[in-house]
């Protein structure tokens, strides 16, 4: 309140001035015998002159500290002699100064008192000296107590504790309390070149330990882990979100910082800490979205960190910055009202705001069975969450169950990291028939997908129980036509249910759910590389049958149902005939088939890939019916 006091002093001065020296009345100029404006003083002399704006700047940023009141004491009595630096010889200093862009970065009590140092070296106290009073070789000693050397050589000079000198390129301007010398750098002694090395351009944890701010951050630092501030005090750069003391105390809730395990309260506070330098324009910039913090989530990998700048910043929802940009030697810190804990998967829902339309699915009408089983800590979870946009895009086609949808959307009992996904099946949440779980498949060959439908927007946002990955579309629950459509192995079966035999409507049939069709079915997928082992493709009409050879009506039959140790004959196909599996197989196959025509040897090479509407098997040959029959 005392710099915005003292900044109103000075804007009436301003005004004053202004106004005394270019009053005129109504018959034209003053007349030349009137009395001289009344005189200014040394601060009034600087807001009066342009070149030493960064000056004013400078004055009213060190009386930002409680210690400081400079712009009172240089209005005062005097006399004072001033050394002022110009404009540029203040942009001159903030250029040596790496990290430092203003003097608006003079911005904690520590760095404003820096600030007020080097201006009291810039004045010397009870004398107004005028440049005929200096003489080469003379020593001035300033307010601040160290000493300036005055060389007269070719100019007027004041050598300060730096290799170079200040020379005044304006001399003996005169004010009320004293003179000012306008001086073309800003002068630095002894004292503050050290301060420089060590307060100014500090670490982060010993900013921490200078900030009053941040005592409890400090205590929290020592308590949890005795290596963590030597962490801090490394090369970086980092990004730290310091919480204040009263965003620990309500953290905190009444316990003490010795009440939270070691391994949490470390945990919680590398979750404030990011590799890198993000500044608040950085983040402003990009609008929204996650960085990683030091802290360790599901599967060991680094923690991930939500920020929005849409109103204001913020992290993962529940912190906001308080003071931005902070800078130190190794990174910046931005001090936050909130402790930020450790989320887990509905925490990151819940801080997404492009995730407001699957948090509104999960827990519609009070549902609280997706936010108790994602809150589990017990678990891993890997959760393809759609984005908004998948959400309003999404119509329903087959009026599935949206929990069941939901559902198909979690991997439960992995943490399934973007680096680790290949082209495979797994399986969701959702289920058949209660009891089954329903696949879902993977494809990585360009970006990576999901069930041909759904592609990854955003990868890898780590929580404590598994990750997220957002994607772009609603996953409705598969057929066992999307798995043929979506698996580019069964590409050549595709073309030869749809191209190859237009006469049969291979896709409705096969597309029947909840009992609308001859649903379930248990389909015998071959590869491309079985159709790749024929002599050639059949015409439609001997096609027709060898692909309804391979599709059991009515019936799951998954991998369980056949007879262990033997051989099982499957119920007849939509061909009529029925053919044999014997378990286990032979040459590497899961299982052997001996068609209806009698061929042996064929393997089934994968299993169990289960849709809403029946399973699917995977053959390495095409099976052929009895064609004798």
């Amino acid at each position: 309140m005392k710099a915005l006091r003292n900044l109103s002093k000075l804007t009436v001065l301003i005004f004053v001035l202004t106004f005394t020296s270019c009053s005129e009345d109504d018959n034209g100029p003053a007349d030349d015998m009137s009395p001289d404006p009344t005189p200014i003083n040394i601060v009034e002399t600087a807001l009066a002159t342009a070149d030493l704006s960064s000056l004013v700047s400078a004055l009213q940023k060190a009386d930002e500290s409680a210690n400081n009141d400079l712009i009172s004491a240089l209005s005062g009595d005097g006399p004072f002699t001033v050394f002022a630096p110009t404009n540029a010889a203040f942009a001159d200093l903030l250029a040596q100064l790496d990290g430092f862009d203003s003097l608006d970065d003079f911005n904690t009590e520590q760095l404003q008192d820096l600030l007020a140092t080097i201006l009291t070296y810039h004045v010397i106290s009870g004398t107004a000296a005028l440049s005929t009073d200096l003489s080469d070789g003379q020593s001035l000693t300033t307010l601040q107590g160290s000493a300036l050397t005055v060389s007269t050589q070719g100019g007027v000079f004041f050598g300060d504790d730096t290799d170079t000198d200040a020379q005044v390129s304006l001399a003996d301007v005169e004010a009320s309390n004293g003179v000012v010398h306008v001086v073309n750098k800003v002068l630095l002694p002894q004292a503050v070149l050290d301060e420089l090395a060590d307060i100014l351009l500090v670490s982060i944890t010993d900013l921490a330990l200078g900030n009053e701010n941040l005592e409890n951050l400090v205590a929290a630092l020592t308590a949890a882990n005795g290596d963590l501030p030597s962490v801090l005090q490394g090369d970086g750069p980092f990004t730290v979100l310091a919480p204040t003391d009263e965003a620990f105390e309500t953290f905190l809730d009444g316990a003490a910082l010795g009440d939270i395990p070691v391994e949490v309260l470390t945990n919680v506070l590398l979750n404030h800490v990011l590799t890198g330098e993000l500044y608040s324009q950085d983040l402003i910039g990009l609008g929204s979205g996650y960085s990683n913090t030091l802290a360790t989530g599901a599967g060991g990998e680094n923690m991930s960190i939500f920020f929005d700048t849409s109103d204001g910043v913020t992290f993962n929802g529940i912190s906001t910055v308080d003071t931005p940009d902070v800078k130190a030697l190794n990174g910046v810190v931005h001090v936050v009202d909130a402790v930020i804990g450790l989320p887990n998967i509905v925490d990151h829902a819940v801080a997404n705001p492009n995730l407001t339309s699957l948090v509104g699915a999960l827990t519609d009408g009070g549902n609280t069975t997706f936010t108790d089983l994602l809150s589990d800590e017990e678990e891993l979870f890997t959760v393809f969450a759609p984005v908004n946009s998948g959400f309003a895009a999404f119509t329903n086609p087959n009026g599935n169950d949206i929990n069941a949808i939901l559902s198909n959307h979690v991997v439960v009992g992995a943490a399934a990291f973007a680096s680790g996904l290949s082209n495979s099946y797994v399986n969701t949440a959702a289920t058949f028939d209660a009891d089954e779980p329903l696949s879902l498949y993977i494809n990585t060959d360009d970006g990576v997908s999901l069930n041909g439908m759904s592609n990854v927007a955003i990868a890898d946002i780590v929580a404590t129980n598994g990750v997220i990955h957002a994607v772009d579309m609603v996953i409705d629950l598969p057929t066992v036509v999307t798995f043929a459509t979506a698996d580019p192995n069964f590409s050549t079966l595709v073309t030869a249910l749809t191209t190859l035999t237009p006469s049969t409507d291979f896709v409705a049939v096969l597309s029947a759910q909840e009992g609308n069709g001859s649903d379930p079915f248990t389909v015998f997928a071959p590869t491309n590389a079985a159709f790749d082992a024929l002599p050639a493709i059949p015409a439609e009409a001997d096609l027709i049958p060898i692909l309804q050879h391979h599709v059991i009506a009515g019936a799951n039959i998954r991998s369980g149902d056949l007879t262990p140790d033997g051989t099982t004959v499957t119920p007849a196909t939509l061909e009529g005939d029925t053919f044999s599996i014997t378990l286990p197989g032979t040459n590497g196959n899961i299982a052997d088939v001996t068609d209806g025509a009698g061929n042996m040897g064929i393997g089934i090479d994968a299993v169990d890939v289960q849709a809403i509407n029946g399973v699917i098997h995977v053959l390495d040959a095409v099976i052929l019916p009895d064609t004798m029959n």
